[in-house]
């Protein structure tokens, strides 16, 4: 590889130019930023369509990035564009270099650093104000975007391909997705931030509701109301309560708690959503020992080698 020169135009490369051999051309920020598109959506037609490029344009652009690096970055087969090893080893280059140019440009235009921000929408109403808060107590030079997901794959699928710089959780372990859902092949760092207490909830009538210390053993075929099995509740069900219990699916946090109230089942519920219906004896909290999930802020590793990035995240926990 040659020594790095400036790029020679401010569209040229973000500081790179490689002038070994036959290797003369700049690699190009638009470059990499359809090879990123190219490998999250796999083919150059869906990748197009992100883009809202022609398919013919996006081709051109990985010939010429390929050209640029002297290396072949894609299979193309019938099934779509399979990464390469050289392609692979540009993937986590590509992200730090698009994500500096971003600062960048931010800091030169004298913009407050961004936090592009992703949360499950159950805690969109509950933790992230108190998260949010945190961060303009903390860094108040910081503008923050939030987005808010029903499903945490797409929020991680979101972390690793940098259209989040960080998203919030629920999670527990020592490892993000010991709570029980795949987590991504890319490294993910993460920082518990506060405890997210459960409850398992019945209505006042229910026979459980005059037991004291419950074990699994006393919820055999109760009916359970749960979501699906991709909902953080249920797999802390999964967890704590074993397969004794009936699942029966009710759907979101507010139909599990409405149904536990109209006597159709128990249910296992952020304490959150269910403590006005505690307070007023609508609901009635069973004697079974329930540890608190963690809300959790996870960001890929590689991120904290960006400026500020480390201190930006940390800002985010309690005091």
């Amino acid at each position: 590889m040659g020594t790095a020169t400036p790029p020679a135009a401010a569209h040229g490369a973000f500081g790179i130019s490689e002038c070994s051999g036959a290797v003369g051309h700049a690699m190009e920020l638009r470059q990499l930023r359809t090879f990123e598109a190219v490998v999250r959506h796999r083919t150059v037609t869906d990748a197009a369509v992100a883009l809202d490029l022609a398919p013919s344009s996006v081709s051109q652009q990985i010939r010429t990035l390929e050209s640029a690096l002297g290396a072949e970055l894609f299979v193309r087969d019938p099934k779509g564009m399979r990464l390469t090893p050289a392609g692979q080893r540009l993937t986590g280059w590509a992200r730090r270099l698009l994500d500096l140019a971003e600062r960048a440009t931010r800091d030169v235009r004298a913009q407050r650093p961004l936090l592009r921000l992703g949360a499950l929408e159950t805690l969109a109403g509950t933790y992230v104000p108190q998260v949010l808060a945190r961060l303009a107590e903390r860094r108040p030079d910081l503008e923050v975007e939030v987005r808010s997901d029903r499903a945490r794959d797409g929020l991680l699928a979101d972390v690793v391909g940098g259209e989040l710089d960080a998203a919030l959780l629920l999670d527990s372990g020592g490892a993000v997705g010991d709570l029980g859902f795949p987590a991504p092949a890319e490294p993910l760092a993460f920082l518990d931030l506060d405890p997210v207490p459960l409850a398992l909830v019945a209505a006042p009538t229910h026979p459980l509701t005059d037991k004291s210390a419950l074990t699994p053993a006393d919820l055999i075929d109760e009916r359970l109301l749960v979501n699906v099995p991709e909902c953080s509740f249920w797999m802390a069900g999964e967890r704590l309560l074993g397969s004794g219990p009936r699942r029966v699916r009710a759907g979101a946090v507010p139909v599990m708690r409405a149904w536990a109230e109209h006597g159709l089942g128990i249910s296992l519920l952020p304490e959150f959503a269910v403590a006005d219906g505690l307070a007023h004896g609508t609901l009635i909290r069973l004697d079974f020992p329930v540890p608190d999930l963690r809300l959790r802020l996870v960001w890929r590793a590689d991120q904290e080698s960006l400026p500020g990035m480390r201190e930006i995240l940390y800002a985010a926990a309690r005091p």
